[in-house]
């Protein structure tokens, strides 16, 4: 069943989990400016934004393929971005220490979008560290990925939320989305984007300069992308 814009006015505190510091931005931006604007508090908490010294094999790889130097601080770049991002429609934005797939044993791009490792230990404590967490912002309305496109790191994120979590919408995440085309399942909440809408996702969006080439061909690639999207969609677990 959709939910118009005005059924979520009594919302006062939206937290959105994500799991890399874009995702939530690249998959709901425009929902969020929307609440931002309303007046509600809007809380953003990525999972995997934690340091590792000197990243060798495919974790480096996956820094130097965005054009950055090998001697950048790839994970404190991100973070700044992400602040960037929050900044555009004042949303707080907290930054969990978990390491991303490819510091954790996930060697190729072919492996992130596979099976979850055997020896990958991080669900359980970020199930607990994400309980306690939702616990104390107590949010009226809580957000997480959906996994489409079957990312890991987005899986074992909405996995978390699952089993530590009260009620829960996931979103539809993009771009993977762009690759899976439409869900089977009937999204519970439908919102449409307005120009304003639109332009703050942009902007958010925007802010992750660092993924603009490799995911979009450039800033020009994500207008043009953006400017096609119609709605944002929620789903329920």
């Amino acid at each position: 069943m959709s939910v118009s814009r005005g059924a979520a006015t009594a919302v006062t505190h939206v937290v959105a989990i994500s799991p890399h510091l874009d995702d939530a931005a690249f998959s709901v931006g425009g929902l969020l400016a929307a609440r931002a604007r309303a007046g509600d508090r809007i809380t953003i908490v990525t999972c995997f934004t934690g340091n590792v010294a000197q990243p060798q094999g495919f974790a480096l790889a996956c820094q130097l393929d965005k054009g950055l130097d090998a001697a950048v601080d790839y994970m404190a770049l991100r973070r700044e971005e992400d602040l960037a991002a929050c900044a555009v429609i004042g949303a707080e934005a907290i930054h969990l220490s978990f390491l991303e797939a490819p510091h954790r044993g996930y060697a190729s791009a072919a492996e992130l979008f596979a099976e979850r490792r055997m020896d990958d230990g991080v669900l359980l404590p970020l199930t607990y560290a994400l309980g306690e967490l939702v616990e104390s912002l107590a949010p009226d309305l809580l957000l997480g990925p959906l996994a489409v496109g079957d990312h890991v790191d987005h899986w074992i994120v909405r996995d978390a939320l699952a089993a530590s979590a009260q009620r829960l919408m996931l979103w539809e995440d993009w771009p993977y989305l762009r690759r899976a085309g439409p869900q089977e399942a009937t999204p519970a909440v439908s919102h449409p984007l307005t120009d304003d809408d639109r332009q703050a996702r942009l902007a958010m969006c925007g802010a992750y300069t660092s993924q603009l080439g490799f995911q979009f061909g450039g800033a020009a690639g994500l207008q043009e992308q953006i400017a096609g999207i119609v709605e944002e969609r929620l789903y329920e677990l």
